[in-house]
């Protein structure tokens, strides 16, 4: 497991922690990988019922590793994209719910991770962004499809064009988070958003199963 990333299992939920020394995850390849395979383990595991991605006070994620990205060519680069791209849709597609529990900075690649959660609760200080076109770059993980999905093209444009910074109170305005809570109460929230979703998808199936 990578040192940067922190999987433990939480009563019925696996929590991840994305982590660093500065105190501002960042989804190197190695914790991309790892991130990924994560969320494979959890589709076996019969015991856990969904999943909370975090990261540390100061930041969600603060996006991909800037000094990974610049040094990639272009057919390195195209399989970064791809790897990503896997990983997202892994989240996204996931079975077992899984919910980012957002403080502090969520941006660029970071950004994307939330978006692929089937929700995301905030706290008061969260901000979210791609700051990519002012280092004249573009998501390649998929962020730029979801976003327009959750609030609209328009908005998505104006996001992205202008790397505009949301704040929690706007997030939650325009549908981009679910709630906002108070720091202490992010990762309880998110457990019990986690929890929620997969009672309801187990009532679903049951229910679907009953018409058979």
């Amino acid at each position: 497991m990578s040192a940067l990333l922190r999987a433990v299992r939480h009563e019925d939920l696996l929590l991840i922690t994305l982590e660093h020394p500065s105190g501002l995850p960042r989804l190197e390849r190695a914790v991309l990988r790892e991130l990924g395979l994560q969320i494979e383990w959890l589709a076996g595991a019969r015991e856990l019922v969904g999943a909370v991605i975090t990261g540390s006070a100061r930041a969600f994620c603060a996006g991909a590793e800037l000094g990974e990205i610049t040094s990639l060519l272009g057919g390195e680069a195209l399989e970064f994209a791809r790897e990503g791209q896997s990983v997202m849709e892994r989240i996204e597609r996931s079975t077992k719910p899984v919910i980012a529990a957002v403080r502090g900075h969520c941006m660029g690649g970071g950004f994307d991770l939330a978006l692929a959660c089937r929700g995301r609760v905030a706290e008061r200080d969260a901000v979210f962004a791609h700051r990519g076109a002012a280092l004249g770059l573009v998501t390649g993980w998929g962020g730029t499809q979801r976003l327009a999905r959750l609030i609209g093209a328009a908005r998505t444009t104006e996001i992205l064009v202008t790397g505009k910074v949301i704040d929690a109170d706007e997030a939650l305005a325009i549908g981009l988070v679910r709630e906002i809570v108070s720091d202490t109460e992010v990762l309880p929230r998110a457990m019990e958003l986690a929890r929620g979703y997969a009672l309801k998808l187990a009532r679903e199936i049951q229910r679907l199963r009953s018409r058979v």
